[in-house]
């Protein structure tokens, strides 16, 4: 894979992202990746801009409830996610003087840091050499080095088959354009090798791609599952919290079971669910609220 012909169509083609913006420290950077986890950047763009200005630093998230960091939250579905970003946080401004730490195996003992988002901010924030892979990267790999039209299941060699695309300086160390070259890697993937309908006539790889060279060789494994939505259990647990978010302090139990009705058991299994995760407590007179809002 040519790393000038990738570079030097990300040079024409890189989306204005805000959290690409010269001059940002790695916080607002951790705050991208970790809402950007399985969720379209269009969704995120605007909460992230609301979060940055609000709390600007970790300390000031820390300083907010639990309950409050989930109702700005909002709509970026996946809330647990918030409750982790809080405790995230917390540890910043208590353990690292409110600085996000620029070394992978630091970010990793973080809260709600897994290896994509340590590895994601350490290089696009400090501009380390790692390898980052999202499905994205999984899908443009699977395609120009593999052949096949899809990744399949993360597996262990995914950092490896990525790690030994970052461009190489000539005594064979990672060169300067190695942190660009993963962001590039991944943009590609979101713009250009789409999973339904990849634009290969406008892609800078084309010319040593496996997958096109094969003649586009369609999927041969286990169709792919597509995520529902409608009907389960994540949808009750949203609308459940949606009635919650929308009202400043607790809720009588009744106001809750209204908002899901064709099927109680499920409700029920939802909301106690909220609490096992401590998205939402149940205050000493049987109300309901967000996390830290029971007074």
């Amino acid at each position: 894979m040519p790393p000038g012909a990738l570079l030097g169509w990300f040079d024409l083609h890189e989306r204005d992202l805000p959290w690409r913006a010269s001059g940002l420290d790695a916080w607002p950077i951790l705050v991208s990746e970790i809402m950007l986890a399985q969720t379209p950047v269009v969704r995120v763009v605007g909460p992230w801009r609301e979060w940055i200005q609000r709390w600007p630093k970790p300390s000031a998230l820390a300083a907010e409830s639990p309950g409050e960091v989930v109702r700005a939250w909002g709509k970026l579905g996946y809330p647990r996610r918030a409750l982790r970003l809080h405790e995230c946080a917390t540890v910043l401004a208590r353990q690292y003087d409110d600085r996000v730490p620029d070394d992978v195996d630091t970010l990793l003992a973080l809260p709600g840091v897994g290896d994509y988002t340590a590895r994601a901010v350490a290089c696009f924030a400090f501009g380390r050499p790692v390898p980052v892979v999202d499905i994205n990267v999984r899908r443009v790999i699977a395609r120009a080095v593999h052949g096949r039209q899809h990744p399949g299941n993360p597996a262990r060699t995914d950092l490896a088959d990525a790690e030994v695309l970052l461009p190489r300086d000539e005594r064979g160390g990672y060169a300067p354009t190695a942190p660009r070259f993963s962001a590039a890697l991944m943009e590609l993937g979101a713009l250009v090798c789409t999973a339904r309908t990849p634009d290969c006539e406008n892609c800078p790889l084309s010319a040593d791609c496996t997958w096109l060279r094969l003649g586009r060789p369609a999927h041969t494994g286990p169709p792919r599952r597509v995520q529902k939505f409608a009907g389960t259990d994540r949808q009750v647990r949203g609308l459940l919290l949606d009635v919650l978010r929308d009202t400043t302090g607790p809720v009588e139990r009744g106001r809750l079971d209204t908002v899901w009705t064709s099927d109680t058991a499920q409700r029920d299994r939802a909301l106690d669910s909220l609490l096992v995760d401590g998205l939402v407590e149940q205050t000493v007179d049987g109300r309901y609220c967000l996390a830290g809002e029971g007074g």
